[in-house]
This record gives structure tokens, C-alpha cells and sequence, in this order.
């Protein structure tokens, strides 16, 4: 199969990430290897996993089995919710870290602020702790807000790298994505599709008929020309090597005009503010 070269984006501590990369969120253990095995053979070098997702094992299967130089290799797992708190969240990364055979994790996030625990300053300590001792290449969160983000800065003094959050063309996170370059912080995207919710929409699908692409290839193409990092999840081959189709075409300023007019927001999962499963 012919590999295709997907940019990386330059965090803020100057680790690169490639911009486009391949999820694991809801593919069954039995699925995974498989999955993985086909996006690394397509060219994907990014994946992202957590460990509330199951799979890390798998993942780290079929990292081991593809033959590629671990350098070259971008690796993204999560601590849990239930995991938060210095010594836990130290004891949780080990785990995952354990599971995915890797001595060195890529990026490792903290997967939910939950405000509710209040955990999320002392968990945020120990991934700073975990990057400093060479373990993790480079820190950040995921589904944090504004509010949970100055915490960090105010009260650890070590800004995220990274934020990951729900984002597509129903929910653009205009504000939040001001505030991320306003502190270095680059923006990853989860549901980037909306769990397919935008994909009949009749502005992203006129869009496609004029560049001979799918509403998908479109949306994903939005998310890399606003700069997001984006990782969309499929475990059909066809659809996997689809995703990739993205560098052939680019959205003038009035297709990404129209796109912005679809701001719903419109969340296809939980509040930030009030999610608080552990």
C-alpha cells in the first residue's frame, strides 16, 4: 500500500505531533490490533488511546508488530478519572505505560477535569513530575476549560502542550480555541465528525460534490486548514485509508466561511463542567 505524508505540528515545548492521526475510542480489544495494524501500514504514525478505553494492550500489540522504528512513532494514552491524585495518577501511568510496552509515552493526558473530585491540580503535578524524570514527551488535558486551564497555570506553573477537546463544525469551540493560541496551547479534536451527525448536512455536502470528496474528507480537511490536530476512528480498512485522502484538495476562504456558519452548539458528549463519572 502507498504511504501517504501527513504534516506534524510543533507543540510548544517543541515536540512535533503528527497533525493527523488514527483513534481508538470505542474499537473492542478483539478489533484493535487489526485496526492499528492496517492505519500504520496505510502511513498513519499518531495514535490516540486512553486507558478507560480498553485497548492499550491491543495498541501496544500491534505497535510491536509493525516493525516501525519507535521514533517514529506517535503514541497519545490517558489517565482516568478515577486514576486523579499525585500518587495515583503516578501508579496509573505506569499501567497503561505497562500495557502499551513502552518505556516512553508521546503525550499523556488527563482525560476529564472533573471539578467535582478536584483532583485534576495534584494529577496535573504528576504528569510534570512524569515528563520530568523523562517519562512522558510532552503533558497536556483533555475536555479542560478555560477556568481549569488557569488553575494549572496559576497553581502548577506549567501550561499544557496540548488540549483535547470535542470539536466539528456543530461545536467549533471558537472561544476556547482563542484562548488555547493565546497560550501556546495547540488544539486536538475528538468526535471531529460528530459521530457522523454533520455528515448529511447540505452546506459540507455541496462542498464535497464540488471538490469530488466525501462530507467527511471535507470536515476532516476543515480541521487541519483551522490548524487542529484530528484523529478520527473507524475500524473498516476502506474507511481508515479514506481518512487519508485529505492532502489532494483545500477548502477556499468562502467553503470555510459557510462551514463556520454551522456553529450549533451542539455537544455530542458530556459538559466539561459537570462530568464527574469515575
Amino acid at each position: 500500500m502507498s504511504q501517504i505524508q501527513i504534516p506534524d505540528v510543533t507543540l510548544a515545548d517543541g515536540v512535533a505531533i503528527p497533525q493527523f492521526g488514527f483513534g481508538v475510542f470505542q474499537v473492542p480489544p478483539a478489533e484493535t490490533v487489526a485496526s492499528v495494524a492496517t492505519a500504520l501500514e496505510l502511513g498513519y504514525r499518531h495514535i490516540d488511546t486512553a486507558a478507560i478505553y480498553g485497548n492499550e494492550r491491543e495498541v501496544g500489540e500491534a505497535i510491536a508488530a509493525s516493525g516501525i522504528p519507535r521514533e517514529q512513532l506517535f503514541v497519545t494514552t490517558k489517565l482516568w478519572n478515577a486514576d486523579q491524585g499525585y500518587d495515583s495518577a503516578l501508579s496509573a501511568f505506569e499501567l497503561s505505560a505497562g500495557k502499551l510496552g513502552l518505556d516512553v509515552v508521546d503525550l499523556y493526558l488527563i482525560h476529564w477535569p472533573v471539578p467535582s473530585r478536584d483532583r485534576y491540580v495534584e494529577s496535573w503535578r504528576a504528569l510534570v513530575r512524569l515528563k520530568e524524570d523523562g517519562r512522558i514527551r510532552s503533558i497536556g488535558v483533555s475536555n479542560f476549560q478555560p477556568p481549569h486551564l488557569r488553575r494549572l497555570f496559576d497553581e502548577v506553573g506549567v501550561v499544557p502542550a496540548i488540549n483535547q477537546v470535542e470539536l466539528h463544525p456543530y461545536l467549533q469551540q471558537a472561544a476556547l480555541r482563542a484562548f488555547h493560541a493565546e497560550h501556546e496551547i495547540t488544539t486536538e479534536a475528538w468526535s471531529p465528525l460528530a459521530q457522523g451527525l454533520v455528515l448529511d448536512d447540505p452546506a459540507l455536502v455541496a462542498i464535497a460534490a464540488a471538490h469530488g470528496k466525501s462530507a467527511a474528507q471535507v470536515v476532516l480537511r476543515w480541521h487541519l486548514q483551522l490548524g487542529n490536530v484530528v484523529f478520527p476512528k473507524s475500524v473498516t480498512p476502506a474507511r481508515i485509508a479514506e481518512n487519508l485522502e485529505l492532502f489532494d484538495f483545500e477548502l477556499s476562504a468562502d467553503e470555510l466561511a459557510s462551514i463556520e456558519q454551522l456553529e450549533r452548539a451542539e455537544r455530542t458528549g458530556f459538559d466539561p463542567d459537570t462530568m464527574d463519572m469515575a
